[in-house]
């Protein structure tokens, strides 16, 4: 039987995917679209076939895809790893003091609030653990993007240039200090254009172009920069202004794939999971509330087109999440009134990243409901249930029945019981829906016990706790003290859950785990 297909193609997907990792990177949207033409022009004028353009193609809209990897830990030393990314953009990272005065400068600031002898050690504490703690995120950024590439149907080249990230022509780059023609050519040139567009955003096209002059032979192949400078005349004006979307798909090089309905779903998840890997409070997150949506769903007689629209929806439904520093996501405390505005810019981010193209924009706009309330109470529109569909109505209640039974940075998680009192108190106060609310309730209702997971990949249920542990964050010491093993027991059980699943990063490994539910606040 021939699988049914979708109308998307599966560069829609990834150009809609690369405007959230703009968001994600500190970059305004569309940075991506931009040296994606940029950096295909620049190829062909290379002469590279139409294989290699369209690894150069992929190569400009996927790069960032594993960057919500660590971002709690970028965030707890240098405070908002948004405008960290966004002032790192533009130095060269062999410049040693550049790149101190960088890092000194932001965590600095993440210490502000703290009295003279706590802001020293805390910037004594940063500027000892940064190199380290870069060097771990810029790997476990590329096996997560590795690993989600692979998820979207990516092979070969495409997937080796996602290993590649952060390589340098002179070798002193990361993760693996690669050097030369080892490195792959969309890679040599993609790093080129996207350092060259943060560039001319920041400083203009003059800048940009001596930028690329300085680097060459140290961070850049030298025919490549050559090249550059020979066609910058051509190539900057890709760089001034957003190219229209169907600019965008129509320059893809090779043939074009429309994925099956069963792929665009995987699409969905990849997406839910690189929105929900921002904070170890959301692994998961995305994941329950599409199912506990669509079981609602059902329950409330939606068609079956209807019922998986709900379900992408709420695997979509945070990916504007991304657009908010980690900071804020994984504060402690109350959010101070800055930072509420926003968090609640999210669901704006939401909709506008999966406005651009038909199929997305339709679950958008169910996605973009999810914190509105039927009295006009809710955002980013704050409209009335006349203006709410019906999926948008059961996203909504059940988007605030997960987080209630979920950990929060401020608070533990609410009993089941408690959290159903609560979304009952909503619908009858006129908050929520009523019917959404009772199908929701309904759909998460009896359930049995968690299902043992410790045949996953041949993981003991010990190591499923280190696991677990590992992907909110704690580091081997706080596992040993969870676990109360000694540290060493606890850092073999880390080497073990490594070996067994396939990854050499605790990036990879907090993937994996929610790749395979094992992280659920609800069983599934």
């Amino acid at each position: 039987m021939t699988p049914e297909r979708s109308s998307i193609r599966l560069a829609e997907v990834i150009a809609a995917l690369s405007l959230a990792t703009d968001l994600a990177m500190g970059q305004p949207m569309a940075f991506a679209l931009r040296s994606c033409v940029a950096s295909v022009r620049l190829g062909e004028a290379l002469g590279y076939d139409d294989a290699q353009l369209s690894d150069i193609y992929y190569q400009a809209l996927l790069r960032y895809i594993g960057c919500n990897a660590e971002t709690h830990v970028f965030a707890a030393l240098f405070g908002n790893e948004l405008a960290l990314r966004r002032d790192f953009a533009t130095i060269d990272s062999a410049n040693a003091p550049a790149v101190l005065r960088v890092i000194a400068r932001h965590i600095g600031a993440a210490n502000s609030g703290a009295g003279p002898v706590r802001f020293a050690s805390g910037l004594a504490r940063g500027l000892a653990s940064a190199s380290a703690v870069t060097r771990d995120a810029f790997a476990g950024h590329c096996e997560v993007a590795q690993r989600l590439a692979e998820r979207l149907g990516f092979t070969g080249a495409v997937v080796d240039a996602l290993g590649q990230l952060y390589e340098r022509w002179d070798g002193h780059g990361q993760p693996n200090g690669l050097k030369g023609e080892a490195i792959a050519p969309a890679v040599r040139v993609v790093s080129l254009v996207q350092d060259a567009v943060a560039v001319y955003d920041a400083h203009g096209a003059g800048a940009a172009v001596d930028m690329v002059r300085q680097r060459r032979g140290s961070a850049y192949d030298p025919a490549i920069a050559d090249r550059f400078h020979a066609l910058s005349a051509a190539l900057l004006p890709a760089f001034a202004g957003e190219p229209s979307w169907d600019d965008v798909l129509a320059l893809e090089p090779g043939p074009r794939v429309v994925l099956s309905d069963a792929e665009f779903h995987r699409a969905c998840l990849a997406m839910a999971d690189f929105a929900d890997l921002k904070s170890p409070f959301s692994l998961g997150h995305s994941r329950d509330v599409a199912e506990l949506a669509a079981r609602a769903a059902e329950r409330c007689g939606l068609g079956a087109d209807d019922v998986s629209a709900v379900e992408r929806a709420g695997l979509l439904h945070d990916i504007g999440s991304v657009a908010v520093s980690s900071g804020i996501w994984c504060k402690p405390g109350n959010l101070s009134e800055s930072d509420t505005e926003r968090v609640r810019m999210h669901v704006y981010y939401t909709e506008r990243i999966l406005a651009r193209t038909p199929a997305l924009a339709r679950l958008g706009a169910i996605a973009a409901q999810h914190h509105e309330r039927v009295d006009g109470s809710g955002y980013h529109r704050a409209v009335r249930a006349g203006a709410l569909s019906p999926g948008g109505k059961i996203l909504a209640a059940a988007d605030a029945y997960h987080a209630m039974i979920s950990h929060r940075p401020h608070r533990g998680a609410h009993a089941a019981e408690d959290a159903a009192l609560a979304l009952e108190r909503e619908a009858r106060d006129g908050r929520l829906d009523g019917d959404a609310v009772r199908a929701v309730l309904a759909a998460a209702g009896h359930r049995a016990a968690p299902v043992a997971r410790a045949t996953v990949a041949g993981l003991t249920e010990r190591e499923l706790a280190v696991l677990r542990l590992l992907a909110r964050g704690e580091s081997t010491k706080q596992i040993a003290a969870a676990l109360q093993i000694a540290p060493k027991t606890a850092d073999n059980h880390i080497q073990s859950v490594y070996s067994k699943i396939h990854v050499t990063t605790r990036a990879g490994a907090t993937l994996f785990a929610v790749e395979h539910g094992l992280l659920a606040a609800t069983p599934r």
